[in-house]
């Protein structure tokens, strides 16, 4: 199994949309691969409310490393990756195996 683990730091005011307004798309569009991308089987989407901290974090795994690639390239993904690289200021990103 691979853990997939990102966070990112939304701008305050993108995509004619505020942070909050954009944290709460970023949900709506990952939650929406779950099911749809083959391999990702578990796929957690949390909006921090500690200020401090990152604003996006997705939690997900998958079958293994080949499924993680076929995430990173499947059309759904891009699509929603499209809207966050419109929205995000700054993402960190850990990758590993169990």
């Amino acid at each position: 199994m691979v853990k997939h683990i990102v966070m990112w730091k939304l701008k305050e005011f993108a995509a004619g949309a505020d942070k909050k307004t954009n944290a709460i798309q970023m949900k709506k569009k990952l939650e929406a691969l779950q099911g749809v991308v083959p391999g990702a089987y578990k796929m957690e989407v949390g909006i921090n409310y500690n200020p401090g901290g990152y604003d996006v974090v997705l939690y997900s795994e998958f079958n293994d490393h080949d499924a993680l690639e076929g995430y990173q390239v499947h059309s759904e993904h891009i699509r929603v990756q499209d809207f966050i690289r419109e929205v995000v200021l700054n993402r960190v990103v850990a990758d590993y195996m169990v």
